[in-house]
């Protein structure tokens, strides 16, 4: 039987109290129970240390987040016992709408997922870090996806207008759908939760 080791499964715990209790669109309150309720069954995990990027020299600033709240408190515990462990890489597909500074100036980590700390197929969860001002470039993909954010920042969704979750902000983005995000004046840092819908 797989075991999952103790820090990952703190950080599941934590995501899922926080991603339960802030994410409010319909959508997300059937997609989030259905991720977790996979993640009861652990994946084969992957054992020895992380590699970061100089971008991530902005993780103390961001993990710092000035919050009362416990359950975001509890996620940035968890966070923390796993970064070390975590791949950082750069997204190479761009398409012109990323701010110039976007190549150095972000990067993303799976968390669970292909290459992740735990390899599956059937889910994604992942953390996107942003230093300030910077543009991530127009995407979509067919996994429906729910973000949960750990810093100011705003987003873009289709052709609406930019929008700010603030700390702890949740929303949903339905299968397909562009959606853009931007740093602001600080750096930003978000987690998100797709349901692939594979087996893994």
């Amino acid at each position: 039987m797989i075991e999952r080791s103790e820090n990952l499964q703190f950080f599941v715990d934590a995501a899922f109290a926080a991603f339960d209790q802030f994410a409010k669109a319909l959508e997300a309150r059937r997609s989030i129970p259905q991720i977790f309720a996979l993640l009861e069954h652990p994946g084969p995990g992957r054992q020895g240390p992380g590699s970061r990027l100089p971008v991530c020299k902005n993780l103390n600033e961001v993990l710092s987040v000035d919050t009362s709240e416990p359950l975001i408190q509890r996620l940035v515990e968890g966070f923390k016992g796993i970064e070390p462990n975590l791949e950082w890489r750069q997204r190479t597909k761009c398409d012109g709408t990323e701010s110039t500074n976007f190549a150095d100036g972000h990067a993303n980590a799976m968390i669970i997922g292909p290459g992740g700390l735990e390899e599956r197929s059937d889910l994604w969860i992942g953390v996107t870090l942003m230093a300030p001002h910077v543009r991530y470039p127009d995407h979509d993909h067919a996994p429906e996806e729910v973000y949960l954010v750990l810093s100011n920042g705003e987003f873009q969704r289709g052709e609406g207008d930019w929008f700010s979750p603030g700390i702890g902000g949740s929303f949903y983005n339905e299968p397909g759908i562009k959606h853009a995000m931007r740093s602001v004046e600080t750096p930003f840092l978000a987690f998100w939760a797709l349901l692939a819908g594979e087996p893994h």
